[in-house]
């Protein structure tokens, strides 16, 4: 640890250069992840195809990006960082090249999977090498500049897409995309440096094999809620895919050098910090996505408008993020982690109780106050679950966490799409006005995630301020 922290000794000026271009990179291929919902009706039409066919470019990319996270610990440890930061850099802007200039959607697509293979290796890599380059009583600052990569680019992603939309065409997205990540790869050859210790061992197949259940595991979680979906192939797949898992989970337990080291969960501490992140990335995704929808079905706002209605959320998190890290290094993580989690819990109970009188400034404060509690939460929950484990852990530490956040916050999108429908639908058979039974349909949506709160709040009730094991 020394070793590597003594690269920059001497040399703020390089560190900052170093953690500034790691965070453009980042930030730009996160930004890519949720920027094109905006964009879907614009592709339909371009490319002729149906809006399940569309939806591919978010749903295929998450899928890809999970099966790369389990592999990012191997690659940390058997490629130089430098080389492996480049080489995402050049995958993914190989990927943009071909998206702008895709005759058709299967060439996009295809695109979309060489992105979605760089951000899933880096996504657990740029957090992994943070926080081997941060001494643990400087952490909480260091990962609060992560939250504006992490969970900032995802609330901006729609609406930066957006006021581009506005004003040129969806290629202009991607231009800009190639431009800096253009820039970014030529400026790491200069302040980029070998930041990680090398532990060369072969990669294990089978392993990378048997995790491909992720994405069965995914898919059938993103058919939930969907009409016309074959349930008999969806539950084979599912069993198929959870066979897989097993098998993984069983063999990282049984070979001498694991892909991915699950021995990280025997750590209580550790455990708590990966739930509490999941709850708070949940919270942060159905607002991003169901809010929105409420704006235009139930306010009659315009998309545009209603996209634009985000941009307070995403500017307070944005704000708050590099604010919790410098509380939390001050005054200990479980306070930071208890105020974030209940400005969440608060933020759903309000919506629930006082849905049909809420108007737009309403919505949009308490939009604030549960995008401002995950800034309290995500990185700061990240950062106690690595402080709780070895230096030598931190890389699988990181790779688990960021895989168990996007397969609940996938389930959590889900659930809400599920209940939305089924209980608008049920008002609707009753009788009721289309109106009122939308409007009841999104209050047992935030019902259900006042109570998914709820939980997490008592979870972060149980977590302690790290204590590193040897």
């Amino acid at each position: 640890m020394e070793e590597r922290l003594g690269i920059f000794k001497g040399d703020k000026k390089l560190r900052s250069w170093f953690v500034g271009i790691l965070l453009a990179g980042t930030f730009t291929m996160s930004i890519s992840q949720s920027s094109l919902s905006t964009a879907y009706p614009t592709l339909m039409r371009y490319f002729g195809v149906t809006a399940p066919t569309i939806q591919w470019l978010t749903t295929g990319f998450m899928l890809v990006m999970c099966i790369m996270m389990p592999i990012s610990p191997w690659l940390l440890s058997n490629v130089p960082f430098k080389r492996l930061f480049q080489a995402v850099l050049v995958l993914f802007d190989v990927g943009t090249i071909v998206i702008l200039f895709a005759p058709n959607f299967p060439i996009m697509m295809f695109g979309r999977v060489l992105e979605a293979i760089g951000v899933g290796i880096l996504f657990p890599a740029y957090q992994s090498v943070m926080l081997t380059i941060t001494p643990e009583e400087s952490r909480g600052v260091t990962m609060g500049i992560v939250g504006l990569v992490m969970g900032s680019a995802l609330a901006v992603g729609p609406i930066i897409s957006g006021i581009v939309l506005k004003f040129t065409t969806w290629q202009g997205l991607f231009v800009i995309f190639a431009i800096i990540i253009t820039l970014v790869f030529l400026l790491s050859f200069k302040f980029i440096a070998n930041v990680m210790s090398l532990k060369l061992d072969r990669l294990d197949f089978i392993s990378v094999f048997s995790s491909l259940g992720l994405i069965g595991l995914l898919f059938v979680i993103n058919q939930l809620g969907k009409t016309g979906v074959n349930w008999t192939n969806q539950f084979g797949l599912l069993a198929v895919s959870l066979v897989m898992l097993a098998y993984f989970v069983f063999r990282q337990f049984h070979i001498k050098t694991p892909m991915l080291e699950l021995r990280v969960l025997k750590t209580f501490n550790y455990d708590l910090a990966v739930l509490l992140t999941g709850f708070s990335y949940i919270a942060l995704i159905v607002t991003t996505i169901i809010f929105p929808l409420y704006y235009q079905e139930v306010l009659k706002l315009s998309p545009f408008a209603s996209g634009m209605s985000l941009v307070p959320g995403a500017v307070f998190l944005s704000l708050l993020n590099p604010v919790t890290g410098k509380l939390a290094d001050r005054f200990g993580f479980k306070r930071v982690l208890l105020i974030g989690m209940s400005m969440i819990t608060i933020g759903w109970g309000i919506l629930f109780v006082f849905s049909s009188e809420l108007n737009l400034i309403g919505m949009v404060i308490l939009s604030m106050l549960i995008e401002g509690g995950n800034a309290f939460v995500m990185m700061p929950a990240m950062t106690l679950g690595a402080n709780s484990l070895p230096d030598s852990l931190i890389a699988h530490g990181t790779a688990v966490i960021t895989t168990v956040r996007q397969i609940l916050g996938s389930l959590g999108v889900a659930v809400a799409t599920i209940i939305l429908t089924a209980i608008t639908q049920s008002e609707l058979t009753k009788g009721s006005h289309v109106e009122v039974a939308t409007q009841m349909g999104y209050r047992a949506v935030f019902f259900t995630f006042f109570l998914v709160e709820v939980v997490g709040l008592l979870l972060s009730i149980l977590i302690k301020n790290s204590e590193k094991k040897g």
